[in-house]
């Protein structure tokens, strides 16, 4: 008759093997982000980035539409106004001109931004996943660094998406540009694009991390079940939060880019 022999082992007296002394598992940085290779989390935030623009690219137009015609004697517009403009003149297609624009800046764009936030991230955070300071600082340079790349094709964007727009797609307003108004005309609008999105990223994560937590702590037995509504709920409110703070100067920035196009 076979025997158990399964107190063998329940016995406390494992052999234990000793650790190097510089050996400190607390401060190992994972290789991967949520179980993928940087480069595939690269590839995964560049395409969600170009997803999201594209998706709410008509409410974009109608928004350049209400912030640039401030610039003009013409009374601001509701907006109802605008999107009834839009439709009766060009039809559903007005919304979304200019659109190949942000699919050739939205990509690239959100790609520098992973990798300069993400390397950044590892040499200020001195080995600690958690320095919020080092997560604050590396969002700055990945911003700065992304708006850069983001810009000149933001305002190609923009100037397609006037109601009014001279030109006829992305080429010719890029060569336009470059031809009547210089290389810098690109950038007229990157100061304030910076002054502008840095203080959304700050307000946007801070009001984000704020309300997650408050809601978590509502019912934090069914935190796990209700992952999904939190994070949606808490991303909503942050947007609105962090686009309220920002949105004058989101009015200048538009009307930067804008300012040679005649708008009637």
């Amino acid at each position: 008759m076979a025997t158990d022999a399964s107190p063998k082992f329940q016995q406390p007296d494992l052999i234990s093997i000793p650790q190097p002394s510089d050996f400190h598992p607390e401060i190992i940085v994972s290789p991967t982000h949520d179980g993928l290779q940087f480069w595939k989390f690269m590839i995964a935030g560049s395409v969600a980035g170009m997803v999201e623009h594209m998706a709410m690219f008509p409410v974009d137009t109608i928004k350049t539409q209400m912030q640039a015609i401030g610039s003009c004697p013409i009374k601001s517009i509701s907006i109802r106004q605008a999107f009834r403009s839009i439709v009766q003149t060009e039809g559903i297609a007005g919304l979304y001109r200019g659109i190949g624009a942000m699919a050739l800046g939205a990509g690239p764009a959100h790609a520098v931004y992973f990798s300069v936030y993400e390397n950044c991230k590892k040499r200020f955070s001195c080995g600690n996943p958690n320095n919020s300071a080092a997560h604050a600082i590396s969002g700055v340079f990945a911003t700065v660094a992304s708006d850069a790349v983001f810009t000149p094709m933001d305002m190609v964007k923009q100037r397609l998406q006037l109601s009014s727009s001279p030109y006829k797609g992305v080429l010719d307003c890029v060569m336009r540009v470059l031809n009547e108004e210089g290389f810098k005309a690109f950038y007229a609008s990157y100061g304030t694009t910076v002054l502008m999105n840095a203080p959304y990223t700050a307000v946007h994560f801070a009001t984000y991390e704020a309300i997650k937590k408050g809601l978590t702590e509502v019912s934090p037995e069914n935190a796990s079940d209700e992952r999904l509504i939190v994070h949606a709920t808490a991303g909503a409110a942050a947007g609105a939060s962090a686009a309220l703070v920002t949105t004058p100067l989101d009015v200048v920035k538009t009307q930067l880019q804008c300012q040679q196009v005649a708008i009637f």
